[in-house]
């Protein structure tokens, strides 16, 4: 596993000892960073056009909480604090697919229910960090909340490696019937699309990616970047294939730009916090455009 980004990562790292890059790519971790991106934006690009079409911004929200708890949880049980990805991947599954449960089995508005279970799980991880507070230094769960790219490491890569060919493997077969099930259920029914399964795996799909993503982007960030990209990505395009390839391209392009420049410019801003800040710039200009631009005003599909 480690091979298959340590060949790229060395790669780089020689041409900034080169004098062919710029300087700052000679330092492991900034290539770490770079490399995360690569599989982040189009990951969460492509599965963030589902969340807009699906109306699932808050739900995912209430998993990339809840990954604190998983966290706080895995600390209790004896986890390394840096890496508990056990209790993280378990306590957010479990969450997702009950809360995904609950939605298809009650009468009650989806978010409703989604900030009762939001609620519970922030109780249970406030409760927890009680706990935790006195066996580590809390503030070091701030790289959970907010994300850090001088924190991750080799299993940090490996996991989100193993996730992300996880979910290409089995969302890509899947893909234009996830999406049709999403945008049109009724005409994925007729279709004989097995929609109530689909919803079930795309919940399994964004739950792994988003506990994947926290090291880097932070818990609180994830869905932001689920979300902004593919919400530019569908003021200015009237296709379902622009509307994915453009929402990818945004993402991957957020993700680059926010490692890069505050290490490139030494800006006293946290690197999830800064891809996210790109991503929102590119989605004013996309608002900007949609306004200015009557073909962008109508973009619809």
């Amino acid at each position: 596993m480690e091979a298959l980004y340590d060949i790229p990562r060395q790669f780089i790292i020689g041409l900034a000892e080169t004098g062919k890059i710029h300087y700052t790519f000679s330092y492991a971790f900034v290539v770490n960073g770079f490399l995360c991106a690569f599989v982040i934006g189009p990951l969460l690009g492509g599965i963030g056009t589902m969340v807009v079409a699906k109306r699932m911004a808050f739900f995912s929200q209430a998993v990339g909480n809840a990954a604190l708890t998983g966290v706080a949880i895995g600390v209790i049980i004896g986890e390394s604090y840096t890496a508990p990805y056990l209790s993280m991947f378990s306590f957010c599954l479990l969450f997702g697919l009950v809360l995904n449960f609950a939605r298809n089995r009650t009468k009650m508005s989806s978010d409703t229910l989604i900030g009762v279970f939001l609620s519970i799980s922030l109780a249970i991880g406030a409760t927890a960090l009680l706990w935790v507070s006195a066996k580590v230094n809390t503030h070091i769960l701030d790289t959970v909340m907010f994300g850090s790219i001088l924190t991750v490491n080799d299993t940090d890569m490996n996991v989100l490696l193993v996730t992300a060919l996880l979910a290409a493997v089995t969302a890509l077969p899947l893909y234009n019937q996830m999406l049709l099930a999403s945008l049109n259920p009724s005409l994925a029914h007729v279709r004989g699309v097995r929609v109530n399964l689909l919803e079930y795996v795309f919940v399994l799909l964004l739950t792994i990616l988003t506990v994947a993503c926290v090291k880097i982007v932070g818990a609180v960030l994830v869905e932001a970047l689920l979300l902004i990209p593919a919400a530019a990505a569908r003021n200015l395009n009237r296709s379902i294939r622009g509307f994915v390839l453009w929402s990818i391209v945004f993402s991957t392009v957020s993700c680059l730009v926010g490692i890069y420049a505050p290490m490139r410019w030494d800006l006293p801003v946290p690197s999830g916090g800064a891809i996210i800040l790109t991503a929102a710039a590119i989605f004013l200009v996309s608002m900007v455009v949609r306004m200015l631009l009557p073909r962008y005003r109508e973009a619809s599909f």
